[in-house]
């Protein structure tokens, strides 16, 4: 049985394709999608589909809508999500896919160091399982194949 795991958090370093190369070395029947990871395809894909916009609040407005779509269709498809917190970035995206998640009722894995257990104690809480590393979240997967 392959699962499919929505990669939700931060996009500014390579904390997926880790998580990926070691899910393919313990031979996990994973798939992998998350949010579009190209910042600048992100940013622009809304006047690259709806042309120019008139100022950045609308061209963030039409990026969000296609970019929130895509996470829509992605997630809802997906049977397992996990979600990074990191220490650098602020985690806005991260907070609000997680929480969506939640609310749709998937099964949802926290990441998170141990700087952010108070302001992340609420969502943790929501969450099936909170863990401190993507080998752990891992782990956590390969128990379902135990």
């Amino acid at each position: 049985m392959e699962l499919t795991v929505y990669l939700a958090g931060q996009i500014h370093d390579d904390w997926r394709n880790e998580l990926k190369q070691k899910a393919e070395e313990k031979k996990l029947p994973l798939h992998f999608v998350s949010p579009q990871t190209n910042h600048e395809l992100s940013d622009n894909i809304g006047e690259q589909i709806l042309g120019k916009q008139p100022s950045n609040l609308y061209k963030d407005d039409a990026a969000s809508s296609v970019n929130n779509l895509r996470t829509e269709v992605l997630m809802n498809r997906a049977d397992v999500v996990i979600a990074l917190f990191g220490e650098q970035y602020k985690q806005w995206n991260t907070a609000m896919d997680a929480s969506t998640a939640i609310a749709l009722n998937k099964p949802t894995i926290i990441v998170r160091p141990d700087s952010l257990i108070h302001p992340l104690k609420e969502l943790s809480n929501k969450a099936n399982v909170t863990v401190e590393t993507i080998d752990q979240a891992l782990e956590v997967l390969a128990y379902i194949y135990a």
